[in-house]
């Protein structure tokens, strides 16, 4: 056992395919980590579901492991911090604390139809002055509203005040803190399509749209503040739960990218880019959204946000749907085997597309296909597809911003790949530095739990733990730069408005 007078952060960071806990010491090293997989439900094509229960149990599970594995105490648990898979949404009853319907997760496009019917009627322009967001169905409220009218009971049941929702922090605090405890982060609350970045409550009038009672909803706290100690009679130990936020923002301050200006992209599940704009929102000329990057000390700061649905996923799906791969690191080595995808294109719109495009009835699709594509090139092609989305997300806050990019942060599961973060670099013709620390997420919900209970003193104390791993740099020729993003943006426009949905909203 390690010494009774050290200290450490225990952060949870629950994703979308995996439950992960990391304990992390004062110097931000990594003394323990484990992760555990749940599985992915998909009842209909285009819906995507978590078990709730599913989800708490994996991550209580995977956090009691790695305290044993660590051979510490619980004692030594200074406080958890959580990050979250964000817009997932779980209804649960308040009495016995079960979900009452899996949980409806970021990607499902069940609610394409009713987001359609909210655009036709011109909501749009109303609904981003009022979250920086727009209409999709990726976010949580059309989610919560899908359930209540889909189950008869369920309505009078949460106008009656028993039925609780929450994205998937509130979800796990409320659990582990044996039911006393429903509060979300101003981060979370700012994905929902229903709280008012701006006057920074839930808004009113979004929550009549949407029919949903304000009263199954959360109180919106800071990223950073002890909300409240786990149950032991739950996890067998009573800790400070001191942070929560959602996983981008995390991985947004896990980088440092505390000032204005700063950018970072996570390659996870899918790939977000974050620039932080301080203290002021700034609203996007090319569908970037706009939303809360850290609540911290009562202030607010803003980012800038372009999403890409399918990152690191399309690895997965190569090696779970089509079995080209037994492992995801099998996928670097067939695609550092070629020299390129031999005119291959894949466009992973499995569940739509995110930004700029912002079409819900996308597909997936592989186009530019000839005799000659081996596995090894669709392989090459899934990779450079992860980075092409990337680059469309980069020109539009490129403009947006009005900077040039010299230079950007990675993190994330899948930036461990060489042969992708190179061609990043050459795609976006700038230097990308990726950190020896890639899991930057969990690092941030740390940090900010950390601060919460005085582990760490303050942000300076926290930027000075950043190492770079390696940096990558621009090789390509422009001429090849420009003729594969031209060649990439027709193959996207080969996969837009593939799924018509044309019936009405159920």
């Amino acid at each position: 056992m390690k010494s009774e007078g050290e200290k450490y952060i225990l952060a949870l960071d629950q994703g979308t395919t995996t439950s992960r806990a990391i304990l992390f010491d004062h110097n931000a090293k990594i003394l323990c980590s484990l992760n555990e997989e749940f599985p992915q439900y998909y009842p209909q094509q285009g819906w995507v579901e978590h078990d709730a229960m599913e989800i708490f149990s994996s991550q209580l599970n995977v956090m009691k492991k790695t305290i044993e594995k660590a051979q510490i105490s619980p004692s030594q648990i200074a406080a958890i911090g959580i990050t979250n898979q964000r817009e997932t949404v779980v209804l649960w009853d308040k009495n016995t604390g079960e979900p009452v319907h899996n949980a409806i997760v970021w990607q499902c496009r069940r609610t394409a139809p009713l987001c359609e019917q909210l655009i036709k009627r011109g909501l749009n322009e109303v609904i981003t002055e009022k979250t920086g967001l727009l209409i999709d169905a990726y976010f949580s409220a059309p989610k919560i509203k899908w359930m209540l009218d889909n189950n008869p009971s369920l309505r009078p049941r949460a106008e009656r005040g028993e039925i609780l929702a929450g994205t998937i922090d509130t979800w796990l605090i409320w659990k582990l803190s044996g039911g006393k405890c429903h509060v979300t982060d101003v981060t979370n609350a700012s994905r929902t399509m229903l709280y008012n970045i701006y006057v920074h409550d839930w808004d009113k009038d979004l929550l009549n749209l949407f029919d949903i009672p304000r009263s199954m909803l959360a109180s919106v706290c800071d990223s950073s503040m002890v909300y409240c100690n786990t149950d032991e009679k739950v996890c067998g130990f009573s800790v400070p739960i001191a942070s929560a936020i959602g996983d981008q923002q995390a991985s947004l301050f896990g980088q440092g990218c505390h000032n204005p200006g700063d950018s970072k992209t996570t390659y996870g599940t899918g790939c977000f880019m974050l620039m932080n704009t301080g203290s002021k929102p700034v609203i996007s000329k090319n569908r970037l959204l706009t939303t809360i990057a850290l609540g911290l000390n009562g202030e607010v700061q803003y980012a800038l946000e372009g999403s890409v649905f399918m990152g690191g996923a399309v690895i997965k799906w190569l090696r779970d749907e089509l079995e080209l791969i037994s492992t995801a690191a099998e996928c670097d080595v067939l695609a550092e085997s070629v020299p390129n995808s031999n005119g291959a294109f894949l466009v992973p719109a499995f569940t739509g597309l995110g930004t700029p495009y912002w079409d819900m009835y996308a597909r997936g699709t592989i186009v530019g296909l000839t005799r000659g594509v081996k596995k090894a090139h669709i392989c090459r092609a899934a990779l450079d597809a992860i980075a092409f989305q990337v680059k469309d997300i980069i020109t539009c806050m490129i403009d947006d911003s009005g900077t040039p990019l010299s230079s950007f942060k990675v993190d994330g599961g899948a930036c461990v790949s060489d042969v992708m973060m190179q061609f990043q670099s050459d795609i976006l013709d700038a230097a990308v530095f990726r950190p020896k620390n890639v899991e930057t997420t969990a690092l941030g919900a740390a940090f900010l739990a950390g601060l919460a209970v005085g582990f760490w003193n303050g942000p300076e104390e926290l930027f000075d733990c950043w190492q770079l791993d390696k940096m990558f740099t621009p090789k390509m020729p422009i001429t090849d730069r420009n003729s594969l993003y031209k060649q990439w943006q027709k193959a996207v426009e080969r996969s837009r408005k593939w799924a018509e949905m044309e019936a009405p909203y159920i």
